[in-house]
């Protein structure tokens, strides 16, 4: 098998509000659009946002949702000061294998940022 491209998808119960957020405030490009439907590029790969997904006003727990968004990032002190200054809240955790900064998408879901290695 010879694979062309990876990518995620995302079912998201209010697909509007959450294409904003990937966009504005993460600055994920689109790449395509269609009704319900937005591809974003997401490093080397695609991060697929879609509708008739399930909403939750706080982080998804581990079987509600098993699975976290990584982004690694040259500089993780510099993402958090681009983030904040979007309006983005996140929360910075340190542990012995390093430092990541968690975001919670506005359905729950989690997204960590970490320095790339």
């Amino acid at each position: 098998m010879k694979i062309k491209e990876t990518g995620l998808v995302l079912f998201l119960e209010n697909y509007e509000d959450n294409v904003h957020f990937y966009t504005e405030k993460l600055g994920l490009t689109i790449r395509e659009k269609k009704e319900g439907l937005t591809k974003l590029d997401f490093g080397g790969s695609y991060l697929m946002v879609e509708n008739n997904g399930v909403s939750n006003t706080s982080e998804k727990n581990r079987s509600q949702n098993p699975t976290v968004i990584r982004i690694e990032v040259e500089d993780i002190d510099e993402a958090v000061r681009e983030l904040k200054h979007r309006e983005v809240q996140v929360e910075i955790l340190k542990f012995n294998w390093g430092t990541i900064g968690v975001i919670i998408d506005p359905e729950g879901n989690r997204i960590e940022l970490k320095n790339y290695s």
